[in-house]
């Protein structure tokens, strides 16, 4: 009988900062490690993986305020034998020192470190500036990957099979939406994206999907929220102002107003559509009250399910 350890999959990749760094095949092994750990979560001390990271140690270092990221990756690495490391953000001034010191610094006392920052650029200078340490994205302002992660796994759980279904997302074309159109299309899942002229999708992202999308999964831009939720199996929004924009806020809160999904819009969704949310809800902009609280949310079933998406990720690269 093989050890857990040597029968855990492997990532070709030593850093996740975008889902792009997932092949299909490994996407959809992420997926099904998952779900595994969510089962196995029952088991406490008698998991088979809870004492995978015995002796590792895993650093966080977050620049931006967190909840769900910073208390799933806590829990996460203590429940697989690791211990948390946690750095003080002033680290990455460049004032103080130069990022790649930083890097080969951490690279001699911890074997991974999430990070949630402002600019992709800082997560890949510090990916390339080592050759052992594991750089996970834990948020930036160009992607989320971790997030997606967890809706995949949310929407499996609920779906079964994903190709053939249709995810609308309405709002920001922001980190939220790239990760979530990349892992979908990469899944057979067609995302119609709803935004308002200035704020869609970059171009490099909307190009990118194109090259990975399987079983004829399809990106659709739009304008208009109505048209993109009409049918659709899953509704989804993100905050219209997301960290390190709030100087935009009033501005945001204009352009977005006919963008809030509400119980009218959720009501040309395809009967039984669900409503996904990354968390934290601006409820009364981007949502209602109506709707987050419905039997169709599944916004904290999405928010639990970044703690076994996260887990599975850390298995994946150090296991």
């Amino acid at each position: 009988m093989p050890s857990v350890e040597t029968s855990l999959p492997r990532l070709r990749c030593k850093d996740l900062l975008s889902i792009l760094d997932l092949n299909h095949g490994e996407l959809e092994t992420v997926l099904r490690l998952s779900s595994r750990l969510k089962t196995e979560r029952t088991l406490g001390l008698r998991a088979p993986t809870a004492h995978v990271l015995d002796g590792r140690h895993v650093g966080l270092l977050f620049e931006k305020p967190s909840l769900r990221t910073r208390v799933t990756f806590t829990i996460g690495v203590r429940e697989l034998g690791g211990e948390v490391v946690e750095i003080s953000a002033d680290v990455m001034h460049a004032d103080r020192e130069p990022l790649h010191d930083v890097a080969r610094n951490l690279e001699r006392w911890v074997d991974a470190i999430a990070i949630r920052t402002f600019a992709q650029d800082r997560l890949v200078q510090l990916a390339q500036s080592t050759r052992d340490l594991h750089v996970i994205n834990g948020l930036s302002d160009d992607e989320h990957p971790c997030q997606a992660l967890a809706d995949l796994q949310t929407l499996s759980e609920l779906w079964g099979s994903l190709p053939g279904r249709i995810v609308a997302y309405v709002g920001d074309g922001n980190n939220v939406a790239t990760s979530l159109v990349h892992a979908a299309l990469m899944s057979g899942v067609s995302v119609r994206v709803a935004t308002p002229k200035g704020y869609e999708l970059p171009r490099a992202v909307i190009q990118a999907g194109a090259s990975i999308a399987t079983h004829g999964a399809e990106l659709t831009e739009l304008s208009d929220p109505a048209r993109a939720v009409a049918g659709a199996d899953a509704v989804y929004t993100d905050v219209w102002t997301s960290m390190g924009q709030e100087v935009e806020y009033a501005e945001r809160k204009a352009v977005f107003r006919t963008y809030q999904v509400d119980g009218r819009l959720m009501a040309q969704a395809k009967p039984g559509a669900i409503f996904m949310h990354c968390l934290p809800a601006h409820r009364g902009d981007e949502v209602t009250d109506e709707v987050i609280e419905s039997p169709a949310s599944v916004v904290f079933d999405q928010a639990e399910n970044r703690l076994h998406a996260q887990k599975a990720l850390l298995l994946m690269l150090l296991g």
